[in-house]
């Protein structure tokens, strides 16, 4: 990924050193597992080790072992090649019983369990900055929208335990692909331990936190990549479809909150007076990219027989770059929803816009309760909705001139059901369920 959207953090997993330096440490895992269990000469293992850990800087060097690729078309043998250049006899301990898939899958378990744990920081300080700002606006009003047109009275703050749910439910999606995608696989070229004692596994994989897979044909399953991947895909979404709403809300015509304009910021080469939310548009094309991973992540599980390497350069691009944006956009939007600018008053200006037809549920209610038939209500609510709508005169002075109407609700009853506190007077449990829980 460019660096553009990259964090340092995240790109120093995927890197050519960092991959090096895991193929190092999983093959030495295993050597050193198959000493202790006493099928290889400990001493020169443990000659082996001292080497490696003596030359690990000239080990990892990605120029060398891509110069040997030239050569052997093959990038597991190149590093091998490398790595005995360098470390001399004791380095044909390496790679005993393995196949390329054991190092590349296992290798690849590492990384994204590692891409995992940024990628849970990342969403759970996204939780703290919404719990914030939705404490911060729990009694701010402002109108609730179904397909962008006015409905009900919410609050800012409701709106955002809505999103701190969804994320809530993000973080356990993703601690749950997590654990499915850190499996380690040392079975040898078709997973049968033909050559290699699958204790050898269970001891490479308790080093590096993972699991051992249960069944490795060759590779790891990929429904577990799939998966992973899948789960970025919603996380993606989730980004988007809060993005998409400061987005609206911050259009000229409603201005209900705007993205943090800072000092010396330019909105627009041409036009000065341009503050436009740029990083929420941002965020709606980063999160296409990462959703584009999915669909060849599901393509991928089918692999012929054993194993094929159709996944192999697709994973190669996708994987990376799917954590590094999600890392990048999920960090964006924290800092974005910290610096929000929430401008109350004009929210309350957008409610008061429809002269009160945001009480026209709270009237048909009370009419049918008052025994009138429930069509004959709504029409006649309707009625009196939409002359407030044409005529721009408030709705309740319609209702209390409408002999229909104060013929089962009088004035009193009709101004109390204008009560705005309704709306929100069941705001405390709802944010007791999104955030006491």
């Amino acid at each position: 990924m460019i660096s553009r959207y990259s964090r340092p953090e995240m790109t120093a997993i995927f890197d050519g050193r960092s991959k090096l330096g895991i193929f190092l440490d999983v093959e030495l895992a295993v050597a050193e597992a198959m000493a202790d269990l006493g099928q290889l000469p400990k001493d020169e293992v443990a000659t082996l080790r001292r080497r490696a850990d003596a030359e690990r800087e000239k080990l990892l060097n990605p120029a060398r072992v891509e110069e040997i690729e030239l050569v052997t078309k093959h990038d597991v043998i190149a590093f091998l090649t490398h790595v005995e250049e360098i470390c001399g006899i004791e380095a044909r301990h390496l790679h005993v019983g393995m196949t390329s898939s054991d190092l590349l899958d296992t290798t690849l378990a590492i990384q994204l369990a590692r891409a995992s744990d940024l990628m849970l920081a990342d969403l759970e300080k996204l939780l703290t900055v919404l719990e914030r700002r939705a404490l911060e606006h729990k009694e701010t009003l402002t109108i609730g929208r179904s397909h962008g047109i006015h409905a009900e009275p919410v609050t800012f703050g409701l709106k955002l335990a809505g999103y701190h749910a969804e994320f809530a439910r993000n973080l356990q999606r993703l601690r749950l692909a997590r654990a499915e995608i850190a499996t380690c696989a040392v079975s040898g070229a078709v997973g049968t331990f033909a050559n290699i004692d699958p204790r050898v596994e269970e001891m490479v994989a308790a080093r590096f936190g993972l699991t051992p897979e249960p069944v490795s044909t060759q590779v790891i399953p990929r429904d577990r990549h799939a998966m992973f991947t899948s789960t970025l895909g919603v996380i993606a979404s989730s980004i988007e479809r809060l993005a998409t709403e400061i987005r609206h809300l911050q259009r000229t015509e409603v201005r209900e909150v705007e993205e943090y304009f800072s000092p010396g910021q330019k909105g627009s080469s041409a036009m000065p007076h341009k503050r436009n939310p740029v990083l929420s548009e941002n965020l709606t094309g980063l999160a296409r990219i990462i959703r584009a991973a999915v669909v060849p992540a599901l393509e991928n599980v089918a692999l012929w027989h054993e194993r094929d390497i159709s996944h192999s350069s697709v994973e190669r691009v996708m994987l990376p770059d799917a954590c590094i944006l999600v890392d990048f956009a999920l960090f964006r939007l924290t800092s974005m929803m910290d610096k929000l600018v929430v401008y109350p008053e004009r929210m309350r200006q957008n409610l008061d816009a429809t002269f009160g037809l945001v009480f026209s549920q709270r009237v048909l209610l009370a009419l049918i309760e008052a025994d009138m038939p429930r069509q004959k209500a709504y029409e006649l609510v309707q009625k009196n909705a939409m002359r407030a709508w044409h005529e721009g005169q408030p709705l309740l002075e319609l209702l209390k001139a409408d002999p229909d109407v104060t013929a089962k609700l009088n004035q009193a009853r009709l101004e109390a059901l204008f009560d705005m506190g309704v709306h929100t007077k069941h705001v405390g449990t709802i944010f007791d369920r999104v955030f006491r829980r």
